[in-house]
């Protein structure tokens, strides 16, 4: 069965201690209402990033912040296991309102390592 790769975005100056209380609650509902439907796979919120450049020298150089420069940044994802597509629409369309905000889906490939 397919599975895809929700995340969902914050805005960089995002503050996890300003939350309204009733989103916290949502996606906490979301994530029993996915459980239960047997969907989820695995979910979590990420903190702040850390980027390791290769440079021309061979070092490697080590960043605060995303790799790429962004007003956004993922805060978390869900890994979903559903029978297609239009299925995991369903579910993200769940999780755009459960968050309040923006949220992206990409099904994930599998290719098996040659023996």
């Amino acid at each position: 069965m397919p599975q895809f790769l929700v995340n969902g975005y914050l805005p960089d100056d995002f503050d996890p201690s300003q939350m309204d209380e009733s989103v916290g609650q949502a996606i906490h509902a979301l994530n029993k209402e996915m459980i239960a439907a047997g969907v989820r796979k695995f979910a979590c919120g990420l903190g702040a990033a850390k980027s390791l450049r290769t440079k021309a020298d061979g070092e490697i150089l080590i960043t605060d912040g995303p790799y790429l420069e962004a007003k956004e940044h993922v805060g978390g994802f869900w890994i979903l296991e559903c029978a297609d597509m239009d299925e995991a629409m369903a579910w993200v369309r769940k999780g755009a309102t459960a968050t309040q905000g923006q949220v992206e889906i990409r099904e994930i490939f599998f290719v098996p390592a040659p023996e």
